[in-house]
């Protein structure tokens, strides 16, 4: 149901009434679906190329190694998210997405013509930045706009249209690589990201006046002296309250099982026989089935609920692993199922994960329950990487694949146990 203004309903900076809704506020939220194309398309870049231009271009021989780039990623981005939830209070949404651009602006030229793994690494604190400041303020916008009742497409399409860029940019990274080597013509895309990005950006319209038309319709008061800044919002999302606890750490294995495969399966899969174009493929097949699936079960978690989609998406993630490993004699197929069921699982927690997190925060605090839970979500690219480092140099790549099954399962069975269900009441 979409919120009908009342008699003082907010203006925007242009003075327009604003409503809440999709199709009230369909042609910014199309702008802004397009935008995350471009924050997608640019980390996209990284997905196949960079871990082999870490071991072939520049002769790293420890995987801890190769893999420091995905942490120098991953922390930056979670803090930046963390920082981003308490910035909206001193800033508009519409300045932290165009300072992300600016950010990014000399990531992919860093990629490309990068003299030593150094700046790779530096790069990817640029990204980070970029990432942590464009990708949440999509999403927190997005969420503006529809109001309540429609969280879960929201943030579905939103994170499909990310991912799905994702995904496409690795496919082509793969065979532009094949054809022209690993740098730098698959890195030099990314300025069409940032190009684009930046102009649309600069176009969007900031969404304060609809953050202040929920607030004023908001049926639950805020309760007396329920604090809202980011210190008291952090501990509540991150423990007290057991629904955002479960889904935080759901976001944070849900991630450290895509910061591993960006780092091993790369390295698994040619130490097994196949090419660039064939890696390309399964790095590419994973976030654009993730993208796209996302546009359904987002949808469904606004009718069927949240819970059902976190802990089954997590449990298949689970068996994504298993197959990877159980089929590696035929390393093609068990990269491509394995990305299968990798995809559709994390298509059913994502949305419905950020999602759960909106139901149970109040819109006084709900930016900086987000950005906590995507501090957590975000850390698990680092964590994941540390741990795919560790474990690969001290016992091989398939123990990595193995205890990241281990622990999405034991993360699903958590979620069941934590995360419940929350409907907001029709506005």
């Amino acid at each position: 149901m979409n919120t009908t203004p009342p008699t003082n309903t907010p203006a925007d900076a242009g003075g327009r009434p604003v409503r809440l809704g999709l199709r009230e506020n369909w042609p910014q939220f199309t702008l802004l679906v397009v935008v995350n194309v471009c924050v997608g398309g640019l980390v996209g870049l990284e997905r196949t190329t960079v871990p082999l231009i870490g071991s072939e271009t520049f002769g790293l021989t420890s995987d801890l190694a190769v893999f420091s780039f995905i942490i120098a990623f991953g922390l930056t981005k979670a803090f930046t998210n963390l920082a981003a939830g308490a910035l909206t209070a001193r800033f508009r949404r519409k300045q932290l997405l165009v300072a992300g651009w600016l950010i990014g602006i000399p990531v992919p030229f860093a990629l490309a013509y990068a003299p030593s793994w150094g700046w790779i690494v530096a790069a990817n604190v640029l990204l980070g930045l970029n990432q942590g400041l464009t990708w949440s303020m999509t999403v927190n916008m997005k969420i503006d706009l529809v109001g309540p009742s429609r969280r879960g497409l929201a943030t579905g399409l939103n994170e499909a249209a990310g991912y799905t860029a994702v995904g496409v940019t690795a496919l082509v990274t793969g065979y532009l690589a094949t054809g022209y080597g690993l740098r730098p013509i698959p890195e030099l895309i990314g300025v069409v990201f940032v190009a684009a990005g930046l102009a649309l950006a600069l176009a969007v319209r900031d969404t304060a006046a609809h953050v202040a038309l929920e607030l004023a319709s908001h049926t639950k008061a805020l309760p007396t002296g329920e604090h809202t800044g980011l210190r008291t919002t952090f501990i509540r999302t991150s423990w007290h309250n057991r629904s955002l606890r479960g889904a935080s750490q759901a976001g944070l294995v849900n991630n450290l099982n895509d910061g591993l495969t960006w780092g091993v399966f790369p390295l698994l899969f040619t130490d097994h026989g196949l090419g660039l174009a064939a890696v390309g493929l399964i790095k590419g097949l994973y976030p654009i089935l993730w993208g796209l699936g996302q546009i359904s079960t987002g949808h469904l978690a606004d009718r069927v609920g949240r819970k059902p989609f976190i802990v089954h998406g997590m449990l298949v993630q689970a068996a994504g692993f298993v197959l990877a490993l159980a089929l590696l004699d035929r390393p093609l197929l068990a990269g491509i199922l394995s990305a299968v069921l990798l995809g559709v699982g994390t298509a059913m927690v994502y949305p419905a994960l950020i999602a759960s997190i909106s139901d149970h925060a109040h819109p006084a605090w709900r930016a900086n329950a987000l950005g906590t839970y995507r501090f957590w979500r975000d850390i698990g690219y680092a964590a994941g990487a540390l741990v795919a480092g560790v474990l690969a140099d001290a016992l091989g790549l398939s123990a990595t694949v193995i205890a990241a099954a281990v622990l999405t399962a034991v993360s699903g069975l958590l979620a069941a146990r934590w995360v419940t269900e929350h409907q907001p009441a029709a506005r």
